[in-house]
């Protein structure tokens, strides 16, 4: 048997590691390189990507406050909430891109990320990555407590769907700062080619408190389970409705209607439901379909351009949709930037290409992270949300 000295530098690193756990979980999450993920870390622990062009508003924007002093209550802001996470963001860095690109006033767009509290890059290192990708961007990100939402998720067709952070749209109406009574989701397998203004100023008639892009000609019995449509009382449950199939990767959401709606309540009802009947196979959507199917502000389909990803399995390549295009949809198995590494991809990606960022080879600048004992640091593990 080996025995080995316990010298004071390492009864020190073994005394960090038990009383910080989340030290030692940032020091793990230094790799090198994954290219399937398609990015890498430096040695600050940023992920390496090219800093956006500068865009900003024109002179007939509305004024806005200069970053510095910058709240999302104001009444000019267009607001873009999306997720932020290690697997995906390379996809949420060419989004953030395309959307300022097209925009016709860049400065008056407020994005608002939702981290998980325990993905393998934490929300701070994200948060930095951000900054020093796009200098200029109003940005918030939140911590979403994965807790919150976990014990209702059941297995999916594609174990990705099951990720907690898939839900947190759901709970947009509560992460969200009260003063936020609009907002536009974006999944961050999406690049908009067109000034996201138009969008946002799309009227949801009546008591509509979502808008989408509907397809009617889709059958939507195949989104749920023989349980379900074999039920007597939740088969009758759509009654004098007819719903159509959207995709949630793109909605206008109202979130004054969403929050005295209490809709988040009935979707967490069906998820309920679905843990004990097993009613859908989809992950998050079918919830959404059950509660909003048949009441939903139809959008120009140009606004979702979806399933260039192929299906969940294999995730072949797709065509597009006859008809003009404002945005571009990869959801599904198959995801641009996996393919380009790969050396494989399908033709559509091309127009995916333009807005990526991610440079293998750029060589940056070692910034050195926070001190942990400065203020900036302490705030940063404090509230569940913080501005960079």
């Amino acid at each position: 048997m080996m025995f080995y000295r316990l010298t004071p530098t390492l009864l020190l690193l073994i005394a960090i590691t038990v009383l910080f756990p989340s030290f030692s979980l940032s020091i793990r999450s230094f790799r090198p390189i994954d290219i399937r993920s398609g990015f890498e870390f430096g040695s600050s622990g940023l992920l390496r990507f090219a800093e956006a062009p500068d865009y900003r508003n024109g002179a007939e924007c509305a004024a806005a406050n200069c970053r510095e002093t910058a709240s999302s209550c104001e009444p000019s802001l267009v607001h873009i909430a999306m997720t932020l996470d290690r697997e995906y963001l390379r996809g949420s860095i060419a989004a953030v891109h395309s959307v300022l690109k097209h925009a016709s006033c860049p400065g008056n767009v407020f994005f608002h990320f939702i981290a998980a509290e325990f993905d393998k890059a934490s929300p701070r290192v994200l948060a930095q990555l951000v900054r020093s990708t796009f200098p200029s961007l109003r940005f918030k990100v939140y911590i979403f407590r994965e807790d919150t939402v976990i014990n209702l998720i059941s297995s999916s067709i594609r174990e990705a769907l099951e990720n907690p952070l898939n839900y947190a749209r759901n709970y947009l109406g509560d992460i969200l700062d009260p003063c936020v009574d609009r907002v536009i989701y974006l999944d961050s397998d999406v690049v908009v080619v067109d000034d996201i203004f138009k969008l946002w100023n799309i009227t949801l008639s009546g008591n509509r408190v979502i808008g989408a892009p509907e397809y009617c000609h889709a059958n939507l019995t195949k989104y749920f389970t023989d349980r379900f449509w074999s039920d007597p009382v939740l088969s009758r449950f759509f009654g004098s409705r007819k719903p159509c199939y959207f995709n949630t990767g793109v909605m206008v959401m109202d979130l004054v209607r969403w929050r005295n709606g209490n809709y988040r309540k009935r979707i967490e009802n069906w998820m309920e439901v679905q843990r004990k009947k097993r009613i859908y196979d989809l992950g998050s959507l079918p919830p959404f379909l059950l509660v909003f199917g048949g009441n939903v502000e139809a959008i120009d389909h140009r606004w979702n351009q979806h399933g260039l990803g192929g299906d969940n399995v294999r995730g072949s390549c797709r065509s597009l949709h006859p008809g003009p295009v404002s945005l571009l949809h990869w959801s599904g198995k198959g995801k641009p930037w996996v393919r380009l590494d790969e050396g494989n991809p399908c033709p559509l990606d091309s127009l995916w290409e333009p807005y990526d960022l991610y440079k293998p080879r750029f060589h940056e600048n070692r910034a050195e992270e926070p001190s942990s004992s400065s203020s900036s640091s302490r705030s940063l593990f404090g509230p569940s949300s913080y501005m960079l």
